[in-house]
């Protein structure tokens, strides 16, 4: 089985050194996580929290760059995707037992956030870095597009039609909807993963300016199976401290957003941009290694895990959730998801890609973003 060195960077190391800045990070940014849960912070404090969440942030990404090399494509992009994802389910539901202004909504702003950055904003920067280098820049159409459809029917069975259903008042499923909502998106995910790794797996595998698929990196070695696991459960570590983090400063994020007169609800868009940091570095390392079909794989893994995975935890989560679960976008959510879907189309369907589809993507984030301040 051949394997890439998908988004590792030549002088990426592949051992882990217990006193290394990789190692040291995440575990300062748990023991700052653990000082600071569940208290108020100013001033100082603020910023030295700011600082470890960035430290975190980039450990993630080496520590993700180690596993993908061990493993190879589409493995490799696959575990930050998946492992991005489960925190980011256990935050939502961690905010939502909590209560508070704007939880019923909490699950569809996040989600969605997480769609529109993805598909957009780190699809958009990785063509943008691929094809600034290297030009003309090709993927596999075959792949991305099977990995569109699945995001574009996720989101539509998920995020659309609990608008349009009338079985309840209010853009909410009911019970059995969310269940067939749930236990779709849970078989759709699966199928998808099954596709990526086992049946058609040379449809997610890099490959260069003539479409061949790229050979193995030979400026690094592979890593171990001890580096690679210990890589495995530093990233871990990384990323709940970047999620948890996260939350501890969401209090001053708020605060700041009020300051500004931006609405309550773009707290959430704020802190899913910061849990999506190690996959928007990971993807560009890869792009700027000609490795686009890594950074695809990145962008649409991450925005079908976000729906695929959070809906049928919320579903079984609503079993002690009192909150009532507003999965339903509005009219300008539907559009500039409509729109998002077309464009990704355009951009697939002929398997390589200029700074043109790079812009347009980035386009449509800037204007989801302002959109998202500006109502």
């Amino acid at each position: 089985m051949p394997k890439s060195a998908a988004v590792t960077t030549p002088s990426a190391p592949t051992t882990t050194n217990l006193l290394h800045w990789t190692t040291i990070s995440p575990v300062l940014a748990l023991i700052a996580l653990a000082l600071t849960w569940g208290r108020d912070i100013n001033g100082i404090v603020v910023g030295v929290i700011a600082l470890l969440l960035g430290g975190a942030v980039l450990a993630a990404v080496h520590h993700a760059e180690v596993v993908a090399h061990r493993v190879g494509e589409p493995f490799g992009s696959l575990v930050l995707a998946v492992a991005v994802t489960v925190i980011e389910v256990s935050l939502i539901v961690t905010l939502m037992l909590s209560g508070g202004a704007g939880t019923s909504t909490l699950a569809r702003d996040t989600v969605f956030a997480a769609v529109m950055i993805t598909v957009n904003g780190i699809l958009g920067l990785s063509l943008l870095v691929g094809s600034r280098r290297f030009g003309m820049i090709r993927f596999n159409a075959e792949g991305t597009g099977g990995a569109l459809a699945t995001v574009a029917t996720l989101a539509t069975v998920c995020l659309v039609l609990p608008t349009v259903t009338t079985g309840e008042v209010g853009p909410v499923f009911t019970s059995s909807q969310l269940v067939f909502a749930a236990v779709a998106s849970l078989s759709l995910y699966a199928a998808f993963v099954l596709t990526q790794t086992v049946r058609h797996r040379d449809f997610f595998l890099p490959v260069g300016s003539k479409g061949k698929p790229l050979p193995e990196d030979e400026h690094a070695t592979p890593p171990s199976n001890n580096q690679a696991w210990s890589s495995l459960g530093f990233l871990f570590l990384s990323l709940v401290a970047v999620v948890g983090l996260a939350k501890v400063e969401s209090k001053s994020i708020e605060e700041a957003v009020s300051a500004a007169g931006l609405p309550h609800s773009f707290v959430g868009v704020v802190i899913a941009l910061l849990v999506l940091l190690p996959e928007t570095l990971a993807a560009v390392n890869a792009a700027r290694r000609e490795r686009i079909q890594t950074s695809i794989n990145l962008a649409l893994g991450s925005a079908m895990a976000s729906i695929g995975l959070t809906i049928p935890v919320l579903a079984i989560a609503t079993i002690w959730i009192d909150t009532p679960l507003h999965l339903g976008l509005d009219a300008t959510q539907i559009t500039l998801l409509a729109i998002t879907i077309v464009t990704g189309v355009l951009t697939v369907v002929p398997g390589r890609a200029t700074r043109l589809q790079a812009s347009v993507h980035l386009t449509l984030c800037a204007a989801y973003l302002f959109l998202a301040a500006v109502p």
